[in-house]
């Protein structure tokens, strides 16, 4: 019984949230509300159990990197690079699109992509209100680039460190296996945009040629706050990168950094908690609930396990209903609970003595699948809510189905073409 209420819970909140029926948030506390009240899952379960609970990394991640971009923002450095970027594409809205893509996609291999779209969406809806275009296509375009390029690096996306531990994969082995194919989806993605987003390229003129008389310079208005607020943040992203050999939570490393910078900024807390996105914070909390619920009945273990009974002892088909199963799971569930479940399954049959013994391919299968999966859906990747917040709190709310409809074209493709890299290097 507990199984269906689960799943039912499940299923009617993510209805209610693709059909915006009740607020995103509403559907999800009371998804969360409805398996805690009937006991499926419990206190322990919801605040300890890193299987089937919230996922206090990801929270205070958040929590973290938004007090850090509230008092960044008081320094005028996203107004600086909105026209420092509308200037170097002279202010054709393709080029900067690509220049901001690239930006994110190169960011997000370094950082985990929820950073990056937290320090990049504040510089795009400036850039399309300096030229005068839609930010909406511009922040989907971005939170797909950015979940693209962080599927190249052990650090780019949670589900790869999970991947990594369980492996005992390094950095380098998923630069070797993963980013080459990740740089030629890139240029693919780049190329997909200028049809995708076709209707968004129309700029105004009098706007751009404002913007090109500008001088990005005189948009910084407070320096010695600058300077102090780049140097905290060096030090977060450095913590980030560091984090295989330091063994210290990105979200321990944000808060610390916002502590600092909140210490050194001298700054009323008014001015920076502007900027933290507590519905955003609330939904995940929410969505963690309602998920680990499915972790705790089985269900997940349950897809997982039926996915690996199905491959047999053929590594092609493997790789290939892995890759597939993968993408459309974390499509809708999120990506790390999922390939927190699936990673044991993996190492079962890729160890010395399962059927598949060796077939590290099913490794990047369930890498690329989860990470390129997640850009299908609003609430595929974290990046995704976030980005999808911030549009809603400036007056931009992009839909749940407008989302999608990009990202699931998008997440499509990168998976036609991940097929046919993944068979012929490992099969």
């Amino acid at each position: 019984m507990s199984l269906w209420i689960a799943v039912a819970a499940f299923v009617v909140a993510y209805t209610l949230i693709a059909t915006e029926r009740v607020p995103r948030l509403a559907a999800a506390l009371g998804g969360a509300g409805v398996v805690l009240a009937l006991g499926i899952v419990g206190a322990h379960d919801v605040f300890y159990s890193p299987a089937s609970g919230i996922d206090w990394n990801v929270v205070f991640l958040l929590l973290g990197m938004m007090i850090i971009v509230g008092v960044l923002r008081q320094t005028g450095i996203f107004e600086f690079l909105a026209i420092w970027a509308a200037k170097r594409a002279r202010g054709r809205p393709y080029r900067v699109l690509v220049l901001l893509c690239l930006l994110t996609a190169v960011a997000s291999a370094l950082l985990d992509n929820v950073t990056t779209v937290l320090l990049i969406a504040p510089v795009t809806l400036l850039v399309c209100q300096r030229i005068g275009v839609r930010p909406e296509p511009f922040l989907i375009a971005e939170v797909l680039a950015s979940n693209i390029g962080g599927t190249s690096t052990l650090v780019g996306d949670p589900p790869n460190i999970i991947i990594a531990s369980r492996a005992g994969l390094t950095f380098n082995d998923f630069l070797v296996n993963l980013a080459p194919f990740i740089v030629v989806l890139l240029v693919v993605f780049l190329a997909v945009c200028r049809w995708l987003f076709r209707h968004a390229f129309e700029a105004d003129p009098e706007r751009v040629a404002e913007v090109m008389s500008l001088s990005e310079r005189e948009a910084i208005n407070d320096v010695p706050l600058l300077c102090r607020s780049l140097v905290v943040l060096a030090g977060v992203l450095l913590g980030f990168v560091l984090h295989p050999v330091l063994h210290v939570e990105p979200s321990i490393v944000a808060l610390l950094g916002a502590g600092v910078l909140v210490l050194v900024s001298g700054l009323s807390s008014g001015t920076y908690l502007e900027e933290v996105e507590w519905e955003t914070l609330v939904f995940f909390m929410g969505l963690f609930v309602m998920v680990g619920a499915l972790v705790k009945v089985g269900v997940i273990d349950a897809i997982a396990n039926w996915m690996a009974e199905a491959t047999g002892g053929k590594p092609a088909l493997a790789i290939g209903v892995l890759l597939v199963g993968s993408a459309f799971l974390s499509a809708i569930v999120d990506n790390i609970p999922f390939v927190a479940t699936m990673a044991p399954v993996v190492a079962e049959l890729t160890g010395p003595h399962g059927p598949l013994a060796g077939q590290t391919g099913l490794w990047w299968a369930l890498a690329l699948g989860a990470d390129l999966g997640g850009n299908a859906t609003a609430v595929g990747a974290s990046a995704n809510v976030v980005a999808l917040g911030i549009a809603k709190r400036n007056g931009f709310p992009i839909s749940f189905w407008e989302f999608t409809k990009y990202g699931a074209l998008v997440a499509a493709i990168s998976i036609a073409l991940a097929l046919p890299y993944l068979l012929l290097r490992y099969t």
